[in-house]
């Protein structure tokens, strides 16, 4: 006898192509070029971003940058812009690998909300439970700069994974944290997540859990390793490296085939050129200096830093953004459900504030407040990366944006603003 399922798909494709696709559940949105008039968008509007980043260019405060634009799952801009090499001109191409440094806490939070969906944790579940060390949590009382010497007071709770999540541990930042907790953490070699390839996690996390806390759990939003942190949580409660759970759970079923924490040989030489910028602000190429190297990302390394430590392209990261727009779905593959990006993406810091943001499960949202002061919608969600990369994902319009550049530090922050005025500009016609 023959099968009836031939026919019943070819009806239910029938009635998806008459109603919209709306009875098609099985695929989500991938991404495919077209022309920006086909999504109300204009191409001569677009052209706007090259000019501004080629003078951008001209003016040396940057080498190059990729720009990538997605509307409702079409790609209407995606070009590379500058160089690559300044001394050489060689071009910087639109697939060139970018390392993308914060970035990669979206990516690793995404792997603690899947472990969330599985039943494996709770999002109030203390650290403690996952790494012994943050049993106890102190909090910093004093600090004496001659000795780095201090002294601490209990905390009032412990660290929770929601906690982490939103950067309210008081867990601070090596290097770019606060003055106590950047020497601190010098003092007893706790990495920032870059340039460290030769640490392990485990070590590096559970020597954290005994430092002590910028402030009481739960009271500031406190930019730090909170999501390195969560790497190592997600290791734990999977059994798996860092390395393989984004491997297997994430980058091979999104399709994502140009993201790594350390580059095999055969794509070392997509690595963009770092640069940097001297006393008098001009644009030099970075240098390796105390034991680290701007060519970390070519190294074989064993340290895999959940906050910091991904390079990839702007296509890679659009193809996980778009399955986030898609309610956590890309193509036929499911990474996590719609109502936990709800969550994700939903003020989880009450009345704190990140600028004129809120700040969800790993990610900025903006707000009435942000939405005035650029022209993005409320609930868009976004971050970057300290090298120069920037991102976001606007669910009301469809908007899937990056941009990438290749320094730091820089004197250039205006950029990221530009881009998004000159994205929304080049919309003609607002989603309904």
């Amino acid at each position: 006898m023959q099968s009836i399922f031939p026919a019943c798909s070819n009806r239910l494709l029938l009635l998806g192509l008459l109603f919209g696709l709306s009875f098609l559940p099985l695929f989500a949105q991938t991404l495919t070029e077209a022309s920006p008039e086909s999504v109300g968008m204009s191409t001569e509007r677009l052209q706007r971003i090259e000019s501004v980043v080629q003078d951008y260019v001209n003016q040396q405060r940057i080498a190059g940058a990729v720009a990538l634009v997605v509307r409702n799952g079409k790609i209407v801009y995606y070009k590379g812009i500058g160089y690559d090499d300044m001394d050489t001109k060689s071009p910087l191409k639109r697939d060139a690998i970018f390392r993308i440094a914060s970035q990669t806490k979206a990516i690793t939070s995404t792997a603690v909300m899947m472990l969330y969906e599985e039943g494996k944790l709770l999002l109030d579940d203390p650290v403690s439970k996952y790494i012994p060390s943050f049993k106890e949590p102190k909090v910093l009382a004093t600090f004496n700069e001659k000795d780095t010497t201090f002294t601490t007071v209990p905390a009032k709770r412990e660290i929770t994974i929601r906690d982490l999540l939103t950067h309210t541990s008081g867990i601070s930042y090596a290097g770019i944290g606060t003055k106590e907790a950047t020497a601190i953490y010098a003092k007893y070699k706790i990495p920032s997540g870059i340039g460290t390839p030769n640490y392990k996690l485990a070590d590096a996390i559970t020597l954290l859990g005994t430092m002590p806390l910028v402030h009481q759990p739960g009271e500031k939003f406190s930019y730090g390793l909170n999501t390195d942190v969560l790497g190592y949580v997600v290791e734990v409660v999977s059994g798996k490296t860092l390395d393989e759970f984004f491997r297997q759970r994430i980058f091979e079923p999104l399709g994502m085939k140009d993201t790594y924490f350390y580059l095999p040989s055969d794509k070392a030489g997509r690595l963009t050129t770092l640069y940097t910028q001297n006393r008098e602000g001009a644009t030099i190429k970075s240098v390796a200096r105390n034991g680290s190297t701007p060519d970390f990302p070519k190294q074989k390394g064993t340290f895999y830093s959940g906050g910091a430590g991904l390079s990839s392209t702007a296509y890679d990261y659009a193809i996980f953004l778009q399955s986030m727009l898609n309610g956590g779905q890309y193509g036929s593959k499911r990474i996590l459900g719609p109502i936990t990006i709800d969550m994700m993406t939903a003020n989880q810091i009450g009345d704190l504030n990140v600028g004129a943001r809120k700040f969800g499960l790993g990610y900025a949202v903006a707000t009435e407040k942000e939405a005035a002061r650029i022209p993005v919608s409320v609930g868009t969600y976004e971050w970057g990366g300290i090298f120069g990369t920037t991102y976001w994902a606007d669910p009301k319009e469809g908007i899937v944006a990056l941009i990438m550049t290749q320094k730091y530090p820089n004197s250039y922050g205006d950029l990221s603003d530009k881009f998004k005025v000159l994205v929304y500009q080049a919309i003609t016609k607002k989603n309904p």
